[in-house]
């Protein structure tokens, strides 16, 4: 075919149209690059990217959100900080972040209560608080703490040897109580007989294993308190004797005699018996999200009665080869088909019913070793303990944010291993480039 002269004018018309649409993309992806940003964490564990709760917990907020940070000038703490809010940024667009030089306003730093370069102040709505620790748990938490309508007093019975909730022996729930602490509830003991009625802003009441019998007035002002709409934590412990049992007959419940034996543990090194484990959870709102294993060590059995005027859930239950023992454990238990019940055990219920256009909850756990101080830090123990009280507390929003870490990277070398990657990088293959490249260099010499 003959390239005509009308042929080369259409190739070029072609080229030139090729050529200008060409541009024209280029120049509109640069365009769209300065109005959009795509990014993708490809790190193991996601660790760079905000965790599934804080974006849930973001969407609840009704307000903007105002940071300010007081840093000085060309510290390196205001990229991390950029850097941590800006994930923050792109699930909301109303959250506003400024810097303060504490250098040069010293007046706002006074003003604010700045102790440390670096903190943060959170404003939301009215309220504000301070942040000394930069990470997304903290931020987090703090909002979570803002958002929160009112104060929530969770009221812990006290003055029958009950487990304390700022304690710090092995037998307190101090780790605990100080967990529900930064996520904004005020912590109160209360003790019936010396302060005869129960806060009118009580939002959980926690019966936390008492060591002594209750007064029968006591008990009565416990009853009327349920009677009334009030929200209950109740945590027991086997074969201990609290004369509590019309508090159990008014919710509807049954308190199962004898200890807990959980074969399970011992396919994972437990030797003690008594520790039962929770693997599979219920579609219950504080369990949903669980997907950790829960330790409760020397629990105990609940059965729920036919006549409960309450919606009961099973929130926590064993697998089929446990057993309730009703015999003393001693080294070795077996299980006695004509004593011992078989599983699977109940050892967790949820109650609910609706009493005045309110949905009153209560939470019954038949161990109370699973939040002290030696066990709380075990698998998902810290998140079911603080999920039952914003459950209980009609905070259901409100979920606890495991702390995203690096997975382990380390490499360990024998010498021998280190002594062959030393020579190999610095000995073998520099000197093979080294023979390599006289060797051609030899052979084009030679032709």
């Amino acid at each position: 075919m003959a390239n005509t002269h009308p042929t080369k004018n259409q190739q070029r018309l072609q080229n030139l149209i090729f050529l200008v649409l060409f541009l024209a993309i280029i120049g509109l992806l640069a365009w769209l690059s300065t109005r959009y940003t795509l990014e993708s964490d490809w790190t193991s564990n996601s660790r760079n990217t905000l965790s599934d709760t804080s974006i849930a917990l973001l969407a609840t907020l009704d307000k903007p959100v105002r940071v300010v940070a007081f840093v000085r000038e060309g510290s390196f703490s205001r990229e991390a900080i950029s850097k941590l809010l800006s994930r923050y940024q792109r699930n909301r667009a109303d959250i506003e972040l400024s810097f303060i030089n504490p250098d040069t306003d010293p007046q706002t730093v006074r003003e604010q209560g700045i102790t440390l370069e670096g903190e943060l102040v959170i404003h939301y709505g009215e309220k504000s608080e301070n942040i000394k620790l930069l990470s997304e748990e903290s931020i987090t938490n703090a909002l979570q703490r803002l958002a929160r309508i009112d104060e929530r007093w969770i009221v812990f019975l006290a003055g029958h040897g009950e487990r304390d909730p700022l304690g710090e022996a092995n037998f307190h729930i101090g780790e605990w109580g100080k967990q529900l602490q930064q996520k904004g509830f005020q912590l109160h003991r209360i003790n019936l007989s010396t302060q005869p009625e129960i806060p009118t802003n009580t939002a959980v009441l926690v019966i936390a294993d008492p060591q002594t019998p209750l007064l029968p007035g006591e008990i009565t002002m416990i009853q009327r308190y349920v009677e009334q709409g009030g929200n209950l934590l109740w945590l027991l412990e086997p074969e201990q004797q609290t004369n509590l049992q019309p508090l159990a007959e008014q919710l509807g419940i049954e308190i199962q005699q004898g200890t807990l034996v959980d074969p399970t543990g011992q396919l994972l090194g437990i030797t003690d018996p008594r520790f039962a484990l929770v693997s599979e959870y219920t579609q219950h709102p504080i369990t949903a999200q669980m997907e950790a294993l829960t330790l409760f060590p020397q629990a105990g059995g609940l059965l729920i009665n036919e006549e409960s005027p309450w919606q009961v859930d099973v929130i926590l239950t064993t697998l089929e080869r446990s057993w309730l023992e009703q015999d003393e454990i001693v080294d070795r238990v077996d299980f006695n088909s004509g004593r011992d019940h078989p599983g699977p055990i109940i050892l967790g219920l949820a109650l609910t019913r609706e009493i005045a256009e309110h949905q009153q909850r209560a939470v019954i756990i038949h161990d109370a070793d699973f939040i002290s101080n030696s066990y709380i830090g075990n698998g998902g123990n810290l998140n079911l303990g603080v999920n039952i009280i914003n459950w209980l507390s009609h905070d259901d929003r409100f979920i606890s944010i495991p702390t995203k870490i690096s997975d382990d990277r380390h490499l360990e070398l024998s010498t021998i291993e280190q002594g062959f990657i030393g020579f190999s990088f610095l000995l073998a293959i520099p000197g093979g480039l080294l023979l390599s490249g006289i060797g051609i260099w030899l052979t084009r010499r030679r032709r």
